[in-house]
């Protein structure tokens, strides 16, 4: 393992989007990469194949589908103490032409920057807002409201500071699709909080890291560009629950107290409630594509 960098991912069968990830990732750094796959449960033989193929892939298997940033937590522990910087990224990402290498550069700019991340292109290639606020109760609250009918919201757009000047600066949170996070950050907080199976860990752990005394670092000279899944629109049943269910945890980590318990009562109602909404209205959209799809055979 390099003693500089190591490059950790969640697999998940991630099918043929994990040979591109590594394909890139050579034209990513000039430095040698070693990957760990942290597998929770791939059924589609993509790791196995990676594994056989590529000299600087290992597999570590978790034992059972564990949630991302568990899996990271797994990974980063086997990691050797003399790792400085660990790349943490989906496997349904393709890296830009010397992104990592121009990640690296800006640490040394930034030395209490915990973690760093590019711009996160669309597979279009529109700009993802990778780089945000951290909600508070009131902004996130109106985003969740009112962000999908009305998207240009006061408090959706200080939350997602797409109207930002597109330059390298600290932010609250970076997406967890693509950072470069320093060890001695990671380990001071923990790493991850493996209490997130899915959704808002990338949140949790931005805002952690700011608490702690360091910096999430946007450097958007870095590209990267992702192919999201599409988990959420095939399974919104499970998906957009979970999302609730993290956004809870988030903001009920932060009002802990006993004289805040009627605010943790309000905000668990009113998810439960938008929860239900955005789930039926997701199955219905979902029928209706299919409909669509099928008279068009």
């Amino acid at each position: 393992m390099s003693s500089q960098l190591a490059v950790v991912t969640v697999t998940y069968s991630p099918g043929k989007h994990l040979q591109s990830f590594l394909d890139t990732l050579e034209g990513a750094t000039t430095l040698p990469t070693q990957v760990i796959m942290a597998d929770n449960g791939s059924t589609d033989g993509a790791p196995e194949a990676a594994l056989e193929q590529n000299s600087n892939v290992s597999l570590l298997r978790t034992g059972g589908n564990i949630g991302y940033g568990g899996a990271i937590n797994r990974a980063v522990a086997e990691l050797d103490p003399d790792v400085e910087f660990v790349v943490i990224a989906n496997p349904d990402l393709r890296w830009g032409a010397g992104s990592l290498d121009v990640l690296l550069e800006a640490a040394q700019r930034w030395p209490r920057a915990g973690a760093l991340g590019p711009m996160v292109l669309e597979p279009d290639g529109s700009v993802y807002p990778s780089a945000r606020q951290v909600p508070g109760l009131v902004s996130g609250a109106g985003h969740a409201l009112l962000g999908t009918v009305w998207p240009s919201n006061p408090w959706t757009q200080r939350y997602r500071q797409e109207n930002e000047q597109v330059s390298e600066r600290p932010v609250g949170w970076l997406s967890g699709s693509c950072l470069l996070v320093r060890r001695a950050a990671f380990d001071s907080i923990d790493g991850f909080d493996s209490r997130y199976f899915m959704y808002m860990e990338d949140v949790d752990f931005g805002d952690r890291l700011g608490r702690a005394g360091w910096h999430n670092v946007f450097v958007p000279s870095a590209e990267v560009t992702h192919a999201k899944g599409h988990a959420a629109g095939r399974h919104p049943e499970l998906m957009l629950p979970a999302h609730h269910q993290s956004a809870y945890r988030f903001q009920a980590d932060r009002h802990p107290h006993w004289w805040q318990a009627p605010l943790r009562w309000a905000l668990r109602g009113g998810l439960a409630v938008r929860s239900k909404v955005a789930v039926a209205a997701a199955v219905r959209n979902r029928a209706k594509n299919e409909g669509t799809a099928d008279d068009g055979e």
